[in-house]
């Protein structure tokens, strides 16, 4: 049998301890085989390790080939300027692997947190004496007092208990306090056990004496620890699209590399020629500006999200977020405010909401006996801090004393002069106390348990005899409550002559009234729901609390639509197989509740097999796990328990589930600005390799020089594709779809669109001006020019100005990839402003001063080369407006 199916002397003696506690010589004995309670720390990746991974991922590692190659063609061919693209490239790497590294970094402190959870000292009974020790030095059997208010430091089992009820909602997810007592359990599972004390969970009331059963890692909290420790985390959709865009660079690159070395060759260049040639092709092919864009974009989309309440802890999260197509969301403090608050009243054959009594005071005064029951019957531990009342212990009754103070308007002082205690037999409380009207007894409890007690019953002024009419219609009152999740509660009370605490008073009660209480949901989750689903997100409730709670929460918000939804409760889940359960998973409306740590993770793997995206929302310990496990975690900022901040990726600051549904708008922007900024950073590509071709295929002079290239990349396009990927969202993203699991971000159509069309017009016009200038000056076709010439200089200067002309036409024609430009605000994006700005300031700087002009081989143009590149740059922003037209009509 397992311990807690013993009974409290069997549990003793199955663990060799005794109610006087262990002896010295058997306490280091174990201390020496189980080790110190506390959670062992997993060896994680070392910080030199994360760090050198931001230098060597695919795309960086493109970036270490393309420097390497530029050097050696450097050192083949001196002074043709790649050296100079190779320490650039070296910078990239250098400034993006540092940046990303500091964004993404997050020191291994989940373990610490945990530990916080854990009391420092506890009371400990040892060789009959009592001990105050260290709570890292418990022993199984060792004997431990706790009372209310006291963390539980290790999982035990209750020997005595007197009014105790414990908050199991940071290992379990159950949103009210449990009574416990040390009678032996029939529960097969431990958790489920009403005699043992779980370590991390809290005394709420009461107190008592139990046995440490299971330490450390051995505690169920430490099990739940190493899930979270040990669950590896998902690589996120953006990265994996990085990771593949990276791939098809690569291949680009080098094939064209491959072909046009071959091209040379045919034409009858020398072997070196060809390969620095083809080195060259290669590095102008690689966007040296794409991974900085990336991180500089996702990074000022986290700035975008903070002030949305949404605090992104790893940059990727932010994308994958808005890729979510299921939310996986605890219900007790994520959907819910995680108090309790009391919901409906039953006074005078009426089920009342507490704000409709309030508006009635004569109707309070008639009922004022219920009231003081509500006040009075309770075993809180009350302050005044700042003015202002607090109280210590279990939340329903402090729920119930706010309720009664709000009603009556005044605070009364009777003083309580006995009790019968509440325990989980009798399922009820009473306290008796002086009063103006004598010695009163207020009861409160089950109403099951206090029916058979009461001979009359209040109506309004009138007290009059039960039968079984009223009765009835007390049940039917509180059929009404439960069904909707309420936890319902009797009140009663009755005159006495005498002020004993025996049970023997608690007959002939007046029953007066019935209360509901809940955990209300939070006032803005039925909107996000409503969001949730017009955005195809699909929400599974996955909560540790009662099937029929979650239910009725569920329909209150609007997760639950259809009339007979799944339910699934932990002991139906562990009967489950795999393809059971992900058939299950299809269901349009679906509930888990009872589920543990480690079936959370089971759901959440099983829907990431079914290729969704899962976002998974919690607080508690018992999140964690789960939380680590999906694709994007998030935690709650002011609720959630450290562990479950360090385990997520996400934290939402206001614990408002409603600020998902922002954080996601956010989330599909940054998609689709990824793929607006690709689309910019590509098209540039194609006129920085057609000046290479030209100059291999057709003899002519190279119009595009590499430290042109460069000021290209990494200059005048970095802050409009910047521009590009904070654009806002659209204003119909949320009544969209997610995208499906198998769109690329970089796909054939963005790619035939970069290359082949804008890319291609871009070509025409810088290469256009090239020859115009050329032509303008004299030049025959065959002629050689002198680097150092004015004609030469004059006609790579009007190549390099007309792509970054083109490339602010371009900016617009990115913006809008689907609409007309002139559909859309042009002047809502300050940062693409300040960044045409830039590029013009930067353009006048490299074209018309001497320093300009010596560090990047330019010189100052004619206003009729202007007058020239302007006319094509607005014939590219016509094609496309005509490509656009074509698109929509098919």
């Amino acid at each position: 049998m397992k311990i807690h199916q013993l009974s409290a002397e069997e549990a003793l003696a199955s663990l060799n301890s005794r109610h006087d506690g262990l002896i010295a010589a058997e306490v280091e004995h174990r201390f020496k085989e189980y080790g110190l309670n506390q959670i062992d720390e997993v060896r994680g990746e070392s910080l030199l390790l994360c760090f050198i991974k931001e230098f060597v991922h695919f795309f960086a590692l493109i970036l270490w080939v393309a420097a390497g190659l530029a050097f050696f063609a450097e050192y083949k061919q001196p002074d043709g300027g790649m050296a100079t693209l190779g320490y650039a490239v070296l910078g990239v790497i250098v400034i993006n692997g540092l940046f990303s590294f500091w964004q993404q970094y997050r020191a291994e402190r989940a373990i610490i947190a945990l530990q916080k959870l854990l009391p420092h000292t506890v009371k400990v009974i040892r060789t009959g004496e009592l001990e105050q020790i260290l709570v890292a030095q418990l022993v199984p059997g060792d004997v431990i007092l706790l009372q209310e208010g006291d963390n539980v430091p290790a999982d035990c089992r209750l020997l005595e208990a007197f009014s105790l009820r414990v908050n199991n909602a940071t290992v379990t997810g159950e949103s009210l306090p449990k009574a416990r007592d040390a009678q032996p359990s029939s529960e097969e599972h431990l958790e489920q056990s009403r005699n043992t004390l779980l370590a991390g969970t809290s005394i709420v009331s009461g107190e008592g004496r139990a046995v440490v059963f299971a330490t450390g890692m051995h505690t169920e909290f430490g099990k739940i620890a190493h899930l979270t420790q040990t669950a590896e985390k998902s690589v996120s959709p953006l990265q994996l699209e990085i990771v593949r865009l990276s791939r098809i660079i690569a291949v680009l690159a080098v094939s064209l590399g491959g072909v046009f070395f071959f091209i040379g060759h045919s034409m009858g260049l020398s072997f070196w020629e060809n390969f620095i040639f083809a080195i060259g092709i290669i590095v102008a092919n690689v966007p040296e500006g794409l991974l900085p864009t990336v991180t500089l974009s996702l990074a000022m989309a986290t700035q975008r999200m903070a002030k949305r309440n949404a605090l992104i802890r790893h940059l990727p999260s932010v994308e994958a977020l808005g890729s979510a197509t299921v939310i996986c969301t605890d219900k007790t403090g994520t959907l819910t405010e995680n108090r309790m608050a009391v919901s409906q009243i039953y006074l005078d054959n009426e089920l009342l909401a507490p704000t409709a009594i309030q508006r009635q005071p004569k109707r309070i005064q008639r009922h004022r006996a219920f009231f003081e029951d509500a006040l009075l019957c309770h075993n809180l531990k009350e302050t005044m801090h700042d003015g202002q009342w607090q109280a210590l212990g279990d939340p329903m009754e402090i729920a119930l004393v706010r309720m009664a103070k709000t009603c009556l308007g005044e605070t009364l002082s009777y003083p309580k002069i006995n009790e019968v205690p509440f325990d989980t037999d009798r399922k009820r409380l009473s306290t008796i106390h002086h009063t103006p009207k004598g010695v009163l007894l207020y009861c409160k409890g089950a109403l099951e348990m206090l029916l058979p007690l009461c001979d009359r019953v209040q109506t309004g002024e009138t007290i009059s005899t039960m039968n079984a009419e009223a009765k009835q219609q007390f049940l039917h009152a509180q059929e009404a409550m439960a069904s909707k999740g309420l936890r319902v509660l009797a009140f009663a009370w009755r005159e006495l002559t005498q002020a004993h605490n025996s049970e023997a008073q608690e007959q002939n009660l007046i029953l007066c009234g019935l209360v509901g209480l809940e955990d209300p949901p939070r006032p803005e989750v039925p909107e996000a729901m409503r969001l949730c689903h017009a955005a195809g997100i699909k929400v599974i409730m996955v909560t540790g609390d009662h099937p029929h709670t979650a239910l009725a929460i569920g329909r209150q918000i609007g997760q639950i639509q259809t009339e007979h939804p799944v339910i699934i409760t932990g002991d139906k889940l562990r009967k489950l197989s795999e393809t059971q359960l992900r058939l299950a998973l299809d269901a349009p409306d679906i509930i888990f509740a009872r589920v543990g740590a480690d079936q959370k993770m089971r759901i959440v793997a099983a829907l990431k097999k079914k290729k969704h995206i899962v976002a998974v929302t919690g607080d508690g310990v018992n999140d964690a796990p789960a939380l680590k496990l999906a694709d994007i975690g998030i935690a709650m900022g002011l609720t959630g328990t450290d562990v479950a901040k360090e385990a997520a990726d996400m934290i939402l600051l206001d614990d408002n589930f409603a600020s998902i549904i922002a954080a996601i708008e956010e989330g599909r922007a940054v998609y689709e600005n990824i793929r607006k900024f690709l689309a910019y950073i590509l098209t540039s590509n194609i006129p920085e390799v057609v000046p290479y071709l030209a100059f291999a295929l057709l003899k002519i002079p190279l119009p595009l020089t590499i430290i042109q290239i460069l000021a290209v990349d990494l200059g005048t396009d970095m802050l409009p594709a910047l521009g590009l990927g904070a654009g806002k969202p659209e204003s119909d993203s949320m009544n969209k779809p997610p995208r499906a699991h198998d769109e690329r971000l970089l796909d054939t159509r963005l790619l035939l669109r970069a290359y082949l069309f804008l890319g291609i017009l871009e070509a025409v016009v810088s290469m256009a001006a090239y020859f115009f200038v050329l032509y303008s000056g004299g030049w025959q076709w065959g002629e050689s020019l002198a680097s150092n010439t004015s004609l030469y200089l004059q006609a790579t200067t009007a190549c390099f100005s007309a792509i970054i002309i083109s490339q602010i036409v371009n900016v617009f024609l990115c913006k809008t990839p689907n609409r007309s430009v002139f559909s859309a605000a042009l002047f809502d994006n300050y940062i693409i402003l300040w960044g045409i700005a830039l590029e013009i300031v930067l353009m006048g700087i490299i074209d018309y001063t001497s320093w300009g002009n010596t560090i990047f081989g330019t010189t100052p143009l004619e206003p009729k080369v202007w007058l020239f590149i302007v006319p094509f740059a607005l014939l590219m922003l016509g094609l496309e407006e005509l490509r656009k037209v074509l698109v929509r009509k098919c």
